[in-house]
C-alpha cells in the first residue's frame, strides 16, 4: 500500500488561477466561478493577491438586498489571503486545514508568486488513504446532526441559517418526509450568478439529497463523491431517518489515524527517529494527541511515561492516574502468565509484538483490543522505551460474531442452518462409523404452510416458524441437533440411536408438540408436520444420501395424508426416481401436447339415457411406450405449477370436440371437466373460460366444471364463492366431485351456485353389502335432493350397486358397468346412435 501524504502540494493543484479585480461585482465573480466549476476566486490588485472570495464567503451575503449582485467583491472577500508553500507536503497541509479551520489556501512558489489554490477536496482525493478509509464507516465521521430547512423558507432566511449554524450544506425537507433536497454554498453562488434572490427554497431546490446507510464505508463514500461529482452525501440510519450530511471536510477530520501509522513507522526506525527535525517532532506530538487510537509510551520496564487523550477515553484512566503505573494496571486477568512471558520474549528478541488482547477499563469492564507494541532503542542499541498503539475492537468482535451467526445459524429462528447441519451430520457420521452405532436424520415439512403465508401474510408465517423451531428445540433430546434448511423445512439429527422404538417415540413427540395450537396475535392456528426418517448406515452412508432419503420418506407421508412419520425404504427410492422421470417427460409432453382427452358417459339411472360426459386426461408416454396414470402425473403437474397449462389445454380440446359434434348435427349433452385447486386459486379462471368459449364458438352451458370438495379451503371461502358465481353468470354448470372426502360444511355449500353433487366411488363400491356405506350414500342422496341438487354416483360396476342407487333416487351415474372412457370418435358414434346402455345390458329403468 503506497501513501501519498508526503507529496508536495504543488503536484496536486490546478495551476490555472481564477481571479478578478477588486471592483468586480459579486454577480460577475459568481458567474466566473459557476462557469469554471470552482469554489474560490482570487481578488487581485496591481498584480498582487489582496483577498480571496470563496463559496464559504457566500454565506455572509444578505439576499434581502435587491442590489446585492452589483456590490463590489472587495467588500466581501477574505483578506489577507492564507498561503502555503508549494513544497509543503499534503500531510502538513491537511493539519493546517484542521488547525486554522480553512477550506482553501493560496499556493505560492519560492518567489512567493501565486501558482494555484488548494482545497480540502484536493487533499482528500490525493492522499491515498484507501486503506484507512475502508476501515471506517460514515457514521464515525459525523460530528453533528444535520441542518434541515423547510422548503417554504426564503433564500435569504436559508442563507442566514447556514451562516448562523456555520454549515456548508443543509437538507431541505420536501412535502414527503422521506425525500430531501440539498442546498450548499455552491448553490448560493449559482443563485447569485443567476440573479435569483426573492425566491423560496421550494422554487429553486432541484438537487435531490443522495443518501447512504450509516454503515457504509468511508472509502465507498469517498469514491461515490468522486464518481457522482458531489461534495456532500446524506447519511441515514437503519430506520431510514436522516442523521447527518457528510462532506469532504468531515472525511478530512477523521483521517488522523493514518498519521499514527506513520508515527509507528518512525518509532520502528532508530536512525529516522534520531534524525527527525523539530518540525517532525511537533507534528508527531499533534498527531499523537489527535489520534483515534490509544497510545502509551513506557520505559523499558513497562512503567507508563506518557498517554494520549484517546487512552483516557478508552480505559477511563486519566493521564495523572496512569503515568508512573505499570501496564499491569490494565490487566484483565483473562490471560495466563505464559501469554505475557511469550509477549515480552517477542519484544526482547524482535522488538515488536502485535495481536489481540483483553484489557480492563477503570470501571472493571473487560474489553478486547488490537495492540501493537514497538521497542524504541537508544544509541547503544538497547531498548530504552516501548510505544504501544491500541484500538478498542469491541464492535468488530460483535460484527464477527454476527457474521459467524449469519454463516451458521438461521437468521429467523436462531437454529442451525443447512451449512452447520451438514457439518454436524458429517462429524456424527464419522463418529458413528468409528464407534459402530447408528444415527438418524428426521426431515420435517410443515403441512399446508403455504396457506398461512397466502392467507395471513409472511409476517404471521415467520412467527409460526419461530414457534415451531422453539418447540423442536424443547422436544428433542440433549445432543440432538435441530436445523432449518429453508422455507418450512426443518431437520433433526439424532447422533446415537439406541432403539427404533425410541426414535419413533421421538417422532411422535415432535408431531404432538407441533400440532398444539399456536396463537399469533388474534389468530389461533393449528398445523401439523410430515416427518421422513433415514438411518445410518442402513439408509445411506453419506450426509447427502441420508438427507435425500429422509426427504423422500417425508413425501411418502405427504402422499399418505400428512401429519405423521415414515421411515425410508428402498421402494421410496424407486418412487422418487419414478417421479423425477415423470417430471422430466411431463415437461416435454406439455410442450409437444402429447395428451389425449377421453370421455366417460354419464347415464340417467332412471331411464339409461345418455345425458352427459366426463372429460378425462390421458397421457401415452412415447419414451416408455406406456400409459401414465393421472394418479401419477397430475400431482407432479400440481407440484411443478403446470396444472394450469394442462387444464387450459383440456378445456380447449373439449370445446373443439363439442363444436365438432354440434356441426355434425348431434344433440349436445354437457361435458364435465375437472378443475384443480391451483386453477381455482391462481390466475383468473372465469376470464380463461370466457376466452376459450368465445374463441371456439361453443355455448358455455355445454360445459360443466367439477370442483373437488377439498378445494373449499375455509380461509378462502369468500374468494372461491365469488369465482364460482362468476362462472355461473356465464352459463357454466358447477358440480362438486368426490363428495364426502373433504371437510366442507353444509352452510357453506348452500352459498355456492351448484348444480350437482358427485358421490365418491369409495362410498359406492360396497354400498350393496356394507351397512355403513349404504347409510352414508343414502344420506348424501337425501341431503343433495333437499338442497335441490342433482346426484351423480361414480364407480358403478354391477347391478347390485345400480339397483341400490335407483331405489334411493340417485339421478345419474357413471362407471365401467356402462362404459369406460373412450376417445372422441366413439362419442360421435354414441351420439349418432342415441346409445342407451340399459338396452345393451337388458336392464330395466329405476323408479
Amino acid at each position: 500500500m503506497m501513501f501519498t501524504t508526503d507529496v508536495p502540494v504543488r503536484d496536486v493543484i490546478h495551476h490555472s488561477l481564477l481571479s478578478c479585480c477588486t471592483d468586480a461585482t459579486l454577480h460577475d465573480a459568481a458567474l466566473q466561478m459557476n462557469k469554471h466549476h470552482v469554489s474560490s476566486i482570487l481578488v487581485m490588485d496591481a498584480g498582487e493577491p489582496v483577498g480571496i472570495w470563496t463559496e464559504a464567503d457566500a454565506r455572509k451575503l444578505d439576499f434581502t438586498d435587491q442590489s446585492l449582485g452589483e456590490k463590489p467583491i472587495s467588500g466581501y472577500m477574505s483578506s489577507p489571503v492564507d498561503t502555503v508553500d508549494g513544497d509543503e507536503s499534503l500531510s502538513e497541509i491537511a493539519l493546517k486545514f484542521q488547525r486554522l479551520r480553512r477550506r482553501h489556501f493560496l499556493v505560492t512558489d519560492q518567489e512567493h508568486g501565486p501558482i494555484g489554490v488548494v482545497s480540502q477536496t484536493d487533499v482528500i482525493r490525493s492522499q491515498g488513504l484507501e486503506h484507512y478509509l475502508c476501515m471506517r464507516n460514515v457514521r464515525s465521521a459525523l460530528n453533528q446532526a444535520p441542518l434541515v430547512l423547510d422548503e417554504s423558507l426564503s433564500l435569504a432566511d436559508a442563507v442566514n441559517r447556514l451562516r448562523e449554524s456555520q454549515r456548508d450544506a443543509a437538507a431541505v425537507r420536501r412535502s414527503t418526509p422521506e425525500n430531501y433536497s440539498i442546498i450548499t454554498e455552491r448553490d448560493i453562488v449559482q443563485w447569485l450568478a443567476a440573479g435569483v434572490t426573492a425566491r423560496t427554497l421550494k422554487e429553486v431546490c432541484s438537487n435531490e439529497l443522495y443518501a447512504v446507510d450509516e454503515d457504509t464505508g468511508l472509502l465507498q463514500a469517498s469514491n461515490l463523491l468522486k464518481k457522482k461529482g458531489f461534495r456532500h452525501l446524506g447519511v441515514v440510519n437503519q430506520r431510514g431517518g436522516l442523521i447527518g450530511i457528510l462532506s469532504y471536510g468531515d472525511i478530512l477530520d477523521s483521517v488522523e489515524y493514518e498519521y499514527v501509522n506513520r508515527l509507528q513507522e518512525a518509532l520502528q526506525s532508530r536512525d529516522e527517529a534520531l534524525k527527525a527535525s523539530t518540525a517532525h517532532l511537533r507534528l508527531a506530538q499533534r498527531v499523537i494527541e489527535a489520534s483515534l487510537d490509544g497510545i502509551i509510551i513506557t520505559d523499558k520496564h513497562g512503567i507508563i511515561e506518557s498517554v494520549n487523550p484517546k487512552f483516557t477515553q478508552v480505559t477511563g484512566y486519566s493521564e495523572v492516574e496512569a503515568i508512573g503505573q505499570s501496564t499491569k494496571l490494565l490487566s484483565s486477568g483473562r490471560h495466563s502468565e505464559d501469554f505475557y512471558r511469550h509477549l515480552w520474549s517477542e519484544l526482547q528478541s524482535n522488538g515488536y509484538w502485535q495481536g489481540e488482547i483483553w484489557n480492563r477499563r477503570k470501571n472493571g469492564q473487560v474489553y478486547p483490543e488490537w495492540l501493537t507494541i514497538t521497542a524504541i532503542y537508544n544509541d547503544e542499541g538497547d531498548v530504552a522505551q516501548f510505544a504501544a498503539i491500541f484500538s478498542d475492537i469491541t464492535d468488530r468482535k460483535k460484527d464477527e460474531e454476527r457474521i459467524r451467526r449469519l454463516a451458521f445459524f438461521d437468521d429467523l429462528t436462531g437454529v442451525a442452518n443447512r451449512r452447520l447441519f451438514q457439518d454436524r451430520l458429517e462429524q456424527a457420521i464419522a463418529n458413528a462409523h468409528r464407534h459402530q452405532h447408528r444415527l438418524a436424520v428426521l426431515f420435517l415439512d410443515l403441512d399446508m404452510f403455504k396457506r398461512i403465508n397466502d392467507s395471513l401474510g409472511h409476517v404471521v408465517g415467520d412467527e409460526v416458524l419461530k414457534v415451531v423451531a422453539g418447540r423442536l428445540a424443547h422436544t428433542v433430546r440433549e445432543g440432538d441437533s435441530v436445523a432449518r434448511l429453508g422455507g418450512d423445512e426443518f431437520t433433526v439429527m439424532v447422533p446415537e440411536v439406541d432403539t427404533m422404538d425410541g426414535l419413533m417415540m421421538l417422532a411422535q413427540r415432535i408431531n404432538d408438540a407441533i400440532s398444539e395450537p399456536i396463537s399469533i396475535g388474534s389468530h389461533e392456528l393449528y398445523i401439523s408436520t410430515s416427518i421422513g426418517i433415514s438411518i445410518y448406515p442402513d439408509d445411506g452412508m453419506t450426509s447427502e444420501d441420508l438427507i435425500k432419503n429422509a426427504d423422500a420418506a417425508m413425501y411418502r407421508v405427504k402422499a399418505d395424508g400428512r401429519g405423521s412419520f415414515h421411515r425410508y425404504t428402498d421402494s421410496l427410492h424407486y418412487d422418487s426416481v419414478r417421479e423425477l422421470t415423470i417430471e422430466t417427460r411431463l415437461r416435454k409432453a406439455i410442450k409437444d401436447q402429447a395428451f389425449q382427452v377421453k370421455y366417460q358417459p354419464k347415464i340417467e339411472l332412471k331411464s339409461g339415457r345418455l345425458i352427459g360426459f366426463e372429460a378425462l386426461l390421458r397421457w401415452h408416454d412415447k419414451v416408455s411406450g406406456l400409459v401414465v396414470s393421472p394418479v401419477e402425473f397430475i400431482p407432479v403437474a400440481e407440484r411443478l405449477g403446470l396444472i394450469g397449462t394442462l387444464g387450459e389445454w383440456v378445456l380447449e380440446a373439449v370445446c373443439r370436440d363439442l363444436l365438432y359434434w354440434h356441426e355434425c348435427g348431434y344433440e349436445i349433452v354437457p361435458v364435465a371437466v375437472n378443475i384443480s385447486v391451483q386453477q381455482l386459486m391462481k390466475g383468473d379462471l372465469a376470464t380463461t373460460v370466457r376466452r376459450i368459449v368465445r374463441n371456439t364458438g361453443v355455448q358455455a352451458s355445454w360445459l360443466e366444471l367439477e370442483v373437488t370438495e377439498s378445494c373449499f379451503i375455509p380461509e378462502q371461502a369468500d374468494r372461491i364463492a365469488d369465482i364460482l358465481h362468476a362462472l355461473r353468470m356465464q352459463g357454466v354448470n358447477i358440480s362438486i366431485d368426490d363428495f364426502g372426502t373433504g371437510y366442507s360444511s353444509l352452510s357453506y355449500l348452500r352459498r355456492l351456485p351448484l348444480d350437482a353433487l358427485k358421490i365418491d366411488r369409495t362410498f359406492v363400491t360396497d354400498v350393496a353389502h356394507n351397512a355403513d356405506d349404504a347409510r352414508l350414500a343414502s344420506t348424501i342422496i337425501a341431503m343433495a335432493k333437499g338442497m335441490g341438487l342433482k346426484v351423480v354416483a361414480e364407480g358403478i360396476e354391477n347391478k347390485e350397486q345400480l339397483s341400490f342407487l335407483q331405489r334411493h333416487g340417485c339421478h345419474e351415474g357413471q362407471g365401467f358397468m356402462f362404459a369406460k372412457a373412450e376417445p372422441a370418435k366413439q362419442v360421435s358414434q354414441w351420439l349418432s346412435e342415441h346409445w342407451n346402455p340399459f338396452e345393451a345390458l337388458d336392464l330395466q329403468g329405476g323408479n
